[in-house]
């Protein structure tokens, strides 16, 4: 009985994790259709240009999104338990460049960090750049230490938004009923750090949100 729930919930959350794909994609996709429509039906050069740079800068936005779900939802990155640091580095950066009042800096020294460990980073930096409404800074940093992965990921601005419903997912503190599209990745980075036995914790202020994770390195990678 037990193992057909846990069947149930694997499938929930993964119905929740791709309607959240579907919906941040919606919007690029949606603008690269209505530019050819627009192609379509235009004679004015001036205009045809200005078509063909709303498709370009629509299909680099559904190209860096489909990158950043690829990695911070499925299995990339290869068959090994680490992942090249420059990989999750670009599609951040990427996602960063779409937001001209967001700048990053990172602090990371290691060359590669456990899958897991990516999947933290990547989705701690989506929810940090989402809470900047008013840009600001992103912080992003990771290092390996005592047969662990440390990720801290640190949003500050004159505005910060984030909803707590998402901190809770974060900390297991938000009934399996109650998750949404929304709070999923979270539910999925707590189910995560669960099962590694490694913790999750977020804080938030006015002006700054701390996401912060600690994960046990996979056996075989520690000493």
């Amino acid at each position: 009985m037990s193992d057909t729930m846990t069947d149930k919930s694997s499938v929930d959350l993964a119905a929740l994790l791709c309607s959240r794909l579907c919906h941040d994609l919606l919007s690029p996709v949606g603008a690269m259709s209505n530019g050819l429509e627009l192609l379509a039906d235009e004679n004015d050069p001036a205009m045809r240009q200005q078509c063909m740079d709303l498709l370009n800068q629509s299909a680099k936005t559904s190209t860096d999104k489909l990158k950043f779900f690829r990695l911070a939802f499925g299995a990339a990155g290869g068959f090994g338990e680490m992942v090249e640091v420059a990989e999750p580095k670009a599609v951040i950066d990427a996602l960063v460049a779409d937001n001209k009042r967001v700048e990053a800096n990172w602090a990371i020294d290691a060359a590669k960090l456990p899958k897991d460990a990516v999947k933290v980073m990547l989705n701690f930096a989506h929810m940090a750049l989402e809470g900047l409404v008013r840009g600001g800074t992103l912080d992003i940093g990771a290092e390996s230490t005592g047969g662990n992965t440390e990720i801290v990921v640190r949003a500050t601005g004159p505005k910060i938004a984030f909803d707590e419903t998402v901190g809770k997912a974060l900390q297991g503190e938000l009934p399996s009923d109650e998750l949404s599209s929304r709070t999923a990745p979270a539910h999925m980075l707590y189910l995560m750090s669960e099962k590694s036995g490694g913790g999750l914790q977020y804080q938030l202020s006015d002006e700054a949100l701390v996401l912060g994770a600690v994960l046990p390195e996979p056996e075989g990678l520690i000493g």
